[in-house]
């Protein structure tokens, strides 16, 4: 018996390494011109709306990362009631460079997400051709805005993403923040998000919400944000939608766009991933048990099977190989020790903790909380 799940989890991985779409490599990857910045004509076609809740200690750099970028920008924030001293470091900041209007949240709706509450209040005061949904705590390096908008439309794209690069500075974060990267890719192949016009294209659409640069006409014509105005995952619900209207869209990875958001303990990173893993699986127990038991073949199998005869050992050692090769690009593209790729089976089995954490606090009536909100509530009885 453990010989058959000894080859099954090998074969997972030699499937993933031989996929002709590749999710494992680093093809698809945007960067900028440092020395590069928005044209006067451009600057008057982009918007950057920021939703911001209890961001006082990223929002400055967040906008000074953006005055760099050219003479004349114009950026919505979106203070969503904050509690702290993020309005009172917003009506401080003066920079020529940004013409800068703050929006003072209303109280979020029934069904409405937090986050897509205040992207939606602030699309209301867009008039600018393009609009750059940023997060608070993502800094863009200079020419990041000018690499967007030009490929774009060299591309005649409708929506272009990147993936930004995670804070991987203390220990935790170098072991779990390049692995949720890799799933995400395995989850939403870049190689695939990108086509259009084919079966397996229109299938798959998926987006990174931090940074996003999309055409104002294409999400008001989806009914953007109103239409997922519930979603948690909405970035991945919002490419899924403007695909779904025919718009093209475009997912990457960059060097260009970092976050800056600290995740320095285990729990920290649990936080994050409890808020959505439960969700991802539609809140089904179904869904769960085969993750699990997919994830703990992928991961432990080819372990275990090293230990056995020496046909099997063969095979198992093929399929830890395979493991390795596949993770090596991501780790190699963010500067990472090669090494960390042996630590794959420990990361799954502490993203699938916090997966069946996220659930159990589903099943409690507890849902998960996110800036002293909370989400995903069942209602037990």
């Amino acid at each position: 018996m453990l010989s058959v799940l000894a080859v099954a989890g090998s074969a997972v991985w030699l499937i993933i390494l031989l996929l002709p779409w590749r999710p494992w490599l680093t093809r698809e990857r945007l960067e900028a011109n440092p020395t590069k910045t928005l044209s006067r004509a451009a600057e008057s076609r982009l918007t950057v709306l920021i939703p911001a809740r209890n961001e006082a200690g990223h929002i400055v750099s967040t906008l000074d990362s953006l005055a760099v970028q050219s003479t004349r920008l114009r950026v919505i924030v979106i203070d969503d009631q904050s509690s702290d001293a993020t309005a009172e470091r917003l009506a401080q900041y003066a920079d020529p460079r940004i013409t800068l209007t703050v929006v003072s949240g209303s109280e979020l709706p029934a069904e409405w997400s937090g986050k897509l509450w205040a992207l939606q209040q602030g699309l209301r005061q867009v008039e600018s051709e393009w609009v750059l949904q940023l997060d608070a705590d993502i800094q863009l390096q200079a020419g990041a805005l000018a690499a967007l908008l030009d490929h774009a439309e060299r591309h005649a794209l409708d929506s272009v993403s990147l993936m930004a690069r995670l804070r991987m500075e203390s220990g935790w974060e170098r072991l779990l923040m390049p692995a949720f990267v890799y799933f995400f890719r395995l989850l939403y192949p870049f190689g695939l998000v990108n086509r259009h016009g084919r079966i397996a294209g229109l299938l798959v659409a998926g987006a990174a919400g931090g940074c996003l640069l999309a055409r104002t006409g294409a999400l008001r014509a989806c009914g953007a944000y109103q239409a997922i105005r519930g979603e948690l995952i909405d970035d991945c619900r919002l490419a899924r939608l403007l695909k779904r209207h025919g718009y093209r869209i475009w997912l990457g990875l960059s060097h260009m766009a970092v976050s800056r958001r600290a995740y320095d303990g285990l729990d920290d990173i649990g936080a994050m991933v409890r808020r959505t893993a439960f969700h991802q699986l539609r809140y089904s127990f179904a869904l769960l048990i085969a993750v699990t038991l997919l994830m703990l073949l992928a991961a432990w199998a080819p372990v275990a099977g090293i230990a056995l005869g020496s046909r099997v050992a063969a095979v198992a050692g093929s399929g830890l190989l395979a493991m390795l090769l596949g993770y090596w690009p991501l780790l190699r593209y963010y500067r990472l020790n090669p090494a960390w790729a042996l630590s794959l089976p420990l990361v799954a089995s502490l993203y699938l903790l916090f997966t069946w954490q996220s659930a159990i606090r589903y099943y409690a009536g507890h849902g998960s909380t996110w800036k002293a909100r909370r989400y995903g509530q069942h209602e037990n009885g």
